[in-house]
C-alpha cells in the first residue's frame, strides 16, 4: 500500500467544476499550505441556482488571481511545485474548461507534470487531509449537489463504484425542495437549519429503494412527494409548518443514506466508513451516521465544513497520489463533464 513519504513534494491544484474557483498548495499529499476558495454564491443567489454561463465567466476572471494567492499564502514559488493537479470532470463543461486550460498553460510554460483529477475522488480524499491516520480500504459515501454514490476504496488508486442515484442527487433534491419552499440558494444548509426546529416524524415521506440487496438511490419520488404535499395543502387552504416539512424531508433522505452506507460497509467487510461531498456537512446526516456506525463498530470519518465543499486542497491530495504512481496527464487533457469514478 502506498503511503505519504515525500513531504517535500508540493502539489498545486485548481478546482473549477461548478461555482467555486479554488486553488491550493499541499505538501506531501496531506499538509495544506493554502486553500483559497472564491465563492460565486452571491452571484447565483438571485437566480435560485447556478447559471453555467455566468459561472464560466467568473472562473475566467478569478482563476489566475486565485492561483497567485494560493502560491503567495503557501510561501512558495511556482518553480518549487512538483505537480499541477486539476479537476477535469465531472462537472459543468464550461466551468471545467477554464480550470483545465489554466492548469495546462501553467504546465506547458513550466514543464511541471500535469495531473487530471476526478472531482468525486477528490471529495473522498478530503478525508485524508482531515484525518492523518486514515488509510484504505474503506467504503465512501459521496453526497453532493450533483452526485450520490457509494464507492469501495481498496487502495489510494483503486476504486469500485458500488451504487449511485438513478435520478436526482441528494443535494439536488435539497436545493429543489428549498426553492419550492421559498428558501434562498443554496438550499441544503437552509433546510438543515430550518429542520432543527421541526418534527422529523410529522410527515411520512417515502423512502425509495430500501431493499437490502440494493445499493442504488432515488430521490426524485421523494422530491415529488414533498411538492405534492405542499400543493395539496395550499389548495385546501391548510397551514403548513415549514420546519416540519424540512425536518421530515431531511429525515427521509438521511434514513436512506445511512442505511445503505452501513449496509455497504458490512457487505464489503470493512470497519471504516468515509463521508464526503457538500451534503456531508448536514448535521442530521452526521449525527445519524455516527450513531449507526457506533452501533455497528464502524469507524466514521468526515471532513470539516470547508473540506466538504468544492475546494482545491482535496484535488491536490488526490493528484499527489496519482503523481506518486506515475499517473500523469498529457497536454491533450480535456474536460469530461460526465466522468465516472475510477476513470
Amino acid at each position: 500500500m502506498e503511503k505519504t513519504t515525500d513531504n517535500a513534494c508540493l502539489t498545486l491544484a485548481i478546482e473549477t467544476s461548478c461555482d467555486e474557483t479554488s486553488a491550493a498548495v499541499v505538501a506531501g499529499g496531506r499538509q495544506i499550505l493554502s486553500n483559497i476558495i472564491s465563492s460565486q454564491v452571491p452571484v447565483h443567489q438571485k437566480f435560485g441556482g447556478v447559471v453555467p454561463e455566468i459561472a464560466s465567466r467568473k472562473h475566467i476572471e478569478n482563476v489566475i488571481p486565485v492561483v497567485d494567492e494560493a502560491l503567495q499564502q503557501a510561501g512558495v514559488a511556482l518553480a518549487q511545485i512538483s505537480a499541477i493537479g486539476v479537476t477535469y470532470g465531472p462537472g459543468l463543461v464550461g466551468a471545467l474548461l477554464v480550470g483545465v486550460a489554466a492548469a495546462k498553460a501553467l504546465a506547458f510554460a513550466t514543464g511541471i507534470p500535469l495531473v487530471g483529477v476526478n472531482h468525486l475522488e477528490g471529495h473522498i480524499f478530503a478525508n485524508f487531509l482531515a484525518h492523518a491516520e486514515l488509510e484504505p480500504p474503506f467504503v465512501a459515501l459521496v453526497v453532493s449537489g450533483g452526485h450520490t454514490s457509494l464507492v469501495s476504496v481498496q487502495d489510494y488508486n483503486q476504486f469500485a463504484l458500488i451504487g449511485q442515484t438513478r435520478d436526482d442527487a441528494a443535494g439536488e433534491a435539497f436545493d429543489k425542495v428549498a426553492r419550492v419552499m421559498g428558501l434562498p440558494y443554496p438550499g441544503g444548509p437552509q433546510i438543515d437549519r430550518l429542520a432543527a426546529a421541526g418534527n422529523p416524524a410529522a410527515i411520512d415521506f417515502p423512502r425509495a429503494l430500501t431493499g437490502k440487496s440494493s445499493f442504488e438511490f432515488s430521490f426524485s419520488g421523494l422530491k415529488s412527494a414533498v411538492l405534492n404535499y405542499l400543493n395539496q395543502a395550499e389548495q385546501r387552504g391548510q397551514r403548513v409548518s415549514q420546519a416540519d416539512v424540512a425536518a421530515s424531508f431531511q429525515a427521509a433522505v438521511v434514513d436512506v443514506l445511512v442505511s445503505k452506507a452501513v449496509q455497504a460497509a458490512r457487505f464489503y467487510s470493512v470497519d471504516r466508513l468515509v463521508l464526503a461531498g457538500g451534503v456531508a456537512a448536514n448535521s442530521m446526516l452526521q449525527a445519524k451516521l455516527t450513531g449507526a456506525c457506533t452501533e455497528q463498530d464502524i469507524r466514521l470519518y468526515y471532513p470539516g465544513a470547508v473540506l466538504c465543499t468544492d475546494n482545491a486542497a482535496m484535488i491536490a491530495c488526490r493528484a499527489y497520489y496519482q503523481f506518486c504512481s506515475g499517473k500523469v496527464s498529457d497536454l491533450y487533457l480535456n474536460a469530461v463533464p460526465s466522468l465516472k469514478i475510477g476513470c
